[in-house]
């Protein structure tokens, strides 16, 4: 099975000291966050590449103590939010046997929110003010 990052043109990546990413899609107003091991993932994925290609290049890159299984469930994260594509379907390691492959290493995390939810959040929140600007807000 071939993984390889989706076609994501006018993506802004900004890679954080710690090793995770902020991606800020602006043409579907999205942004992503990666921790440090989905990040680690996404690099692996520059060019088409196998699951245990990603496990190994996440060895060498980020953690040592990377399963085959952990690397993975990045790709399955990634994989839902649109940021890689697979030949075919993952399947899902049990929880037990993800935990049990850890070690040291972090459970991957790629989560996303679009502008609409932000706004939606923050007004929920009560942290917008009536706009106080000649132009119109949005």
């Amino acid at each position: 099975m071939q993984v390889e990052r989706e076609n994501l043109d006018g993506l802004i990546v900004n890679q954080l000291p710690d090793g995770s990413r902020i991606f800020t899609d602006a043409k579907n107003e999205t942004v992503y966050a990666l921790n440090a091991a989905a990040g680690a993932a996404w690099d692996a994925c520059r060019r088409p590449i196998t699951v245990a290609g990603i496990a190994e290049e996440m060895r060498r890159n980020y953690d040592p103590h990377v399963t085959d299984e952990l690397a993975q469930e990045a790709v399955t994260q990634l994989r839902e939010k649109n940021l890689v594509t697979t030949s075919e379907e993952l399947p899902s390691p049990t929880r037990r046997r993800l935990i049990a492959g850890l070690s040291a290493a972090a459970i991957p995390l790629v989560v996303s929110l679009t502008i609409a939810d932000q706004r939606a959040h923050a007004a929920l929140a009560g942290s917008t003010k009536p706009c106080a600007t000649a132009v119109p807000c949005k």
